[in-house]
């Protein structure tokens, strides 16, 4: 797409990006932040003992991970929630992660509505198009609306899957040992709204502003390069983005289809397919700049792991001295 494009036109639109481009890697750390912020809201436990940096920490370390499609992000919360270690129990942290996704899928939903609303009033497309983007859009309405009555009916579709699941013979042992953990985590998850309505709110707020920052970063980007273009188009822009990253999570990174789809959508907007390029290398830049940060904060967190009471640092000559801190930080017996 860069060759089609053409080197010298996308080389002298990232010029004209400049020091833009340090403005949205710095809105990304912002994002973070915010996202960081939004998660801790989720927890039904005492946190106390969770540090900010940590959280941060395992935020960026999920994120990074979540880069690489869908089983990314489904390594990513799994490693978000492990990288708490013994400061919050297994329960908890699980329905806090299926929480604040929950949440953060939502908002995503409204915003990928507005944004095709927006491209509905702003694009003059094909009839066609039209039909697909109202399906599209009905589609999300109707997932989230179901989801809601999921919520609000109390209907334990985890813990009744795992159940399901466990009903083969080779799954038994293992999914039986879950059972306790998979049904806490529901159940903190199904009553999050009626025992904690400030948290609710303050996550779903924050989770609004984490979206509207990535707006923000369109408009941006495109504002440096020179392109008119409204908060509303920013918006449809943005709203159209999310429909292209469901499509190619099943692509690893999303590469190219990523790109492709941000060069489709500019041009619907009246945007040059340079400019919409250029935003998605910008963008992705920025997902790369944060992204080793997020592996940065792996390397440095397992350097020292807390367990229970201790904490374990130096390398694999601490092995045994590090199992030992695991039994008895579990209450096995020790050797």
């Amino acid at each position: 797409m860069v060759f089609r494009t053409g080197p010298g036109a996308v080389w002298k639109q990232i010029q004209e990006v400049g020091w833009g481009l340090g403005v949205i890697i710095m809105l990304g750390g912002l994002a973070q932040l915010v996202k960081t912020w939004a998660w801790r809201q989720t927890f039904t436990c005492d946190i106390h003992a969770l540090s900010w940096s940590r959280s941060l920490g395992a935020q960026l370390a999920s994120d990074a991970i979540g880069q690489f499609g869908f089983a990314g992000k489904l390594l990513g919360e799994g490693l978000r929630v492990s990288m708490l270690g013994a400061t919050v129990p297994l329960a908890d942290g699980i329905s806090s992660s299926a929480i604040d996704g929950g949440l953060h899928t939502f908002t995503a939903a409204v915003v990928t509505v507005l944004g095709i609303t927006a491209t509905l009033l702003l694009a003059p497309l094909p009839g066609s198009w039209r039909v697909y983007a109202l399906l599209v859009a009905a589609v999300l309405i109707a997932v989230v609306g179901l989801g809601a009555v999921a919520v609000a009916s109390r209907w334990q579709l985890m813990g009744n899957a795992a159940r399901a699941i466990g009903r083969l013979p080779w799954l038994y042992g293992f999914v039986t040992g879950k059972l306790p953990i998979i049904d806490s985590a529901e159940r903190n998850l199904l009553t999050f709204y009626r025992e904690n309505p400030a948290a609710f709110y303050a996550n779903l707020t924050l989770n609004s502003l984490w979206h509207a920052m990535a707006v923000l970063e369109v408009y941006v980007v495109l504002h440096f390069m020179g392109t008119r273009i409204g908060v509303v188009g920013a918006c449809a822009l943005e709203g159209l983005t999310k429909v292209i990253n469901l499509v190619g999570a099943v692509s690893p990174g999303n590469f190219g289809t990523y790109e492709g789809g941000n060069i489709l959508i500019a041009n619907l907007l009246g945007v040059s397919g340079t400019a919409g390029l250029t935003l998605a290398l910008c963008r992705r830049a920025r997902a790369v700049f944060w992204a080793a940060v997020g592996a940065a904060c792996v390397a440095i967190m397992r350097r020292g792991t807390p367990v229970g009471k201790f904490e374990v640092k130096g390398d694999d000559r601490d092995l045994s001295l590090h199992n030992a801190c695991i039994r008895a930080a579990s209450g096995a017996p020790c050797d």
